[in-house]
């Protein structure tokens, strides 16, 4: 059990670095960072590049890897982050995800996809006190963040930049009025979390021996976690969330196995929002809408679309396309419909109530693998098994959220995240294996399996989506929901039952979602828990930011733009990511309310 013990410290120590930064760029800027994740990959790769590929000594390269990493997140701020953050904290927040991909996908080409066996720059196992075998590298990794912790402590009590930092934390505006150079201080704050972020994935490296350029996002994720547990914005409550989550995390793993790992981090996470909505150390936010949609929604030039385009775009989408395309754009189309299908409904939890959900790859899996289960074990047909596969992801999808809906500001966005992760490891530990041999769809004895087949199938549930969504939001109930997401306040004193209707609103952009993973589901005929990512649930949330956020039929145009344009890059699967990277900051930064947008 000791052992144990000193194992949960040791991750702790990792995701304590990482959510001091986390905590420190959301405290001063009121930004969900997710570039972070991407230094602790890229601090484990320069590490090894530089002590392996060029000679140098760990503690040469260990301030050249800090230096790097500090740079690329001041650049980062300056060029990308700072210009949204005071406006639009949903495309800040979007354009750190656009970074992070760029990060990461730049390092693999840089250096190689394969993970690298990490260098023993410092002994492992040389040290021991009774049975308990333990080394230098991690007695030096403590000793280093016991250091920077109390020199950072100091710094911001006494020192007069921290103190800047600790006034722009606590009210921007009013730090501006006190001659506090407020763009200094957010930039300092990226580079120390940037800093320390690579920090972080050294240390990683160091314990888990292998550097791999793709290793930022589960363990930047886990710190972003104890970032949330701790309470967003507090240094200290980063510390104690870091060394809490380490130990439960390991502690569980040492009970429950290794693939019970997600479900404990985010089961924890979720515990504590309910009981401590601000996290152990935070403060319970006061603003009663959802910071990451409530300045978002209404920004930009509307465009007018007239009256004849929706004829038009049915004739084309629906009869031309199918009838003069071959097998591959058909395929394409195919995935950008189900996209489509899966974002309009989902406009109405961002769009209407206003809460922007961050796990949608949950209520997808769920439909998936309902309909594969029931139609292939079951032998129910395919036509039943979709509206089914539907409302099971919206039942466990709202009785999974249910306690959450009482969180305010950034923090149920964080709580819709972990539901969704939790939904897919449990799933994992039910179906380990995946499933193959999923029925095609079939009309009497003919059975539907070309991708033109396909294509109608999509193109008749998305345009019954788009039909409902719109029947929806000209409803009484509509209205309804619109009014939770212009002004909560309001809309308690008017008597709505607030936490109900944003329940509700999850429910049916659960539906939707349950309806797309049933028709991908059937089109791949094998599915398995790798692909419902979180890189899944981020892409719905970008089709929807991209195509308008308000809007349903912007979904279409979203799914059109990212995933018939990340298809069209095929024939450079290096750079794909990176341009779509690029593209998705460019998008939020000149039409940060979405190509298709309607005032509020």
């Amino acid at each position: 059990m000791l052992d144990t013990l000193i194992a949960g410290v040791l991750r702790g120590n990792v995701y304590a670095l990482g959510a001091v930064g986390i905590s420190l760029v959301f405290g001063v800027m009121n930004v969900v960072n997710f570039a972070q994740f991407s230094f602790f990959g890229l601090g484990a790769m320069l590490t090894w590049f530089f002590v392996v590929q060029l000679g140098l000594t760990f503690w040469v390269a260990l301030p050249l890897v800090l230096a790097v990493c500090a740079v690329i997140g001041l650049l980062t701020n300056v060029a990308v982050v700072r210009p949204l953050a005071k406006y639009l904290p949903l495309a800040a927040m979007l354009s750190t995800y656009a970074v992070s991909l760029i990060l990461d996908n730049t390092s693999q080409m840089v250096f190689g996809a394969n993970s690298r066996v990490f260098p023993q720059v410092l002994q492992t196992s040389n040290l021991h006190i009774g049975n308990m075998r333990f080394g230098t590298a991690d007695v030096v990794m403590l000793g280093i963040t016991a250091v920077l912790m109390v020199v950072m402590s100091l710094f911001l009590k006494y020192g007069k930049v921290g103190r800047g930092i600790r006034a722009t934390a606590q009210d921007q505006e009013a730090a501006l009025q006190m001659g506090i150079p407020v763009g200094a201080v957010q930039n300092l704050s990226f580079v120390i979390a940037s800093a320390l972020g690579g920090l972080a994935g050294i240390f990683m490296a160091l314990y888990v021996g292998v550097a791999d350029p793709t290793s930022g996002l589960n363990a930047g994720m886990t710190a972003f976690v104890a970032a949330t547990l701790g309470g967003l914005g507090s240094l200290v409550g980063a510390v104690i969330g870091g060394f809490v989550l380490g130990i439960l995390e390991s502690f569980g793993v040492y009970i429950f196995g290794g693939s019970a790992d997600q479900i404990i981090v985010f089961v924890i996470l979720i515990a504590v929002l309910i009981i401590r909505p601000g996290g152990l150390l935070g403060k319970v936010p006061l603003i009663s809408s959802e910071p990451l949609t409530g300045t978002f929604l209404g920004k930009g030039r509307p465009f007018r679309i007239p009256k004849w385009v929706w004829p038009s775009a049915f004739v084309v989408g629906g009869i031309v396309v199918p009838l003069v395309s071959n097998d591959y754009i058909l395929s394409t189309g195919t995935q950008v419909l189900v996209y489509a299908i899966i974002a309009a409904g989902f406009t109405v939890t961002a769009g209407q109530a206003g809460v922007m959900a961050l796990g949608q790859a949950g209520p997808i899996a769920i439909g998936a693998y309902t309909s594969a289960l029931i139609t292939l074990y079951l032998h129910v047909s395919f036509w039943l098994a979709l509206p089914i596969a539907g409302i099971v992801a919206a039942i466990v999808a709202s009785i999974l959220s249910a306690p959450i809906w009482g969180v305010k500001g950034h923090y149920i966005s964080i709580a819709t995240l972990g539901i969704g992760i939790v939904i897919v490891a449990i799933i994992q530990l039910v179906v380990p294996m995946g499933i193959q041999g999923i029925p095609w769809p079939q009309i009497g004895d003919t059975v539907l399996f070309s991708a033109r087949d396909f294509y109608f199938i999509d193109f008749g549930v998305l345009v019954l989506t788009l039909l409902v969504m719109w029947r929806i939001r000209r409803s009484h109930l509509g209205r309804v929901i619109s009014s939770v997401g212009a002004d909560e306040v309001a809309a308690l004193a008017s008597g709505v039952r607030v936490r109900d209707y944003k329940a509700l609103a999850f429910a049916i952009s659960a539906f939707f979602a349950g309806l797309g993973g049933s028709l991908l589901a059937h089109q791949y005929t094998y599915i398995d828990t790798t692909i419902f990512t979180m890189m899944m649930s981020l892409l719905v949330v970008t089709i929807v930011i991209l195509g308008g956020v308000n809007l349903p039929y912007g979904a279409v145009v979203g799914a059109i733009i990212l995933i018939g344009g990340l298809e069209a890059l095929r024939f450079t699967d290096e750079l794909r990511i990176i341009v779509y990277g690029l593209v998705l900051i460019l998008a939020v930064r000149f039409r940060p309310g979405g190509i298709l947008v309607r005032n509020s």
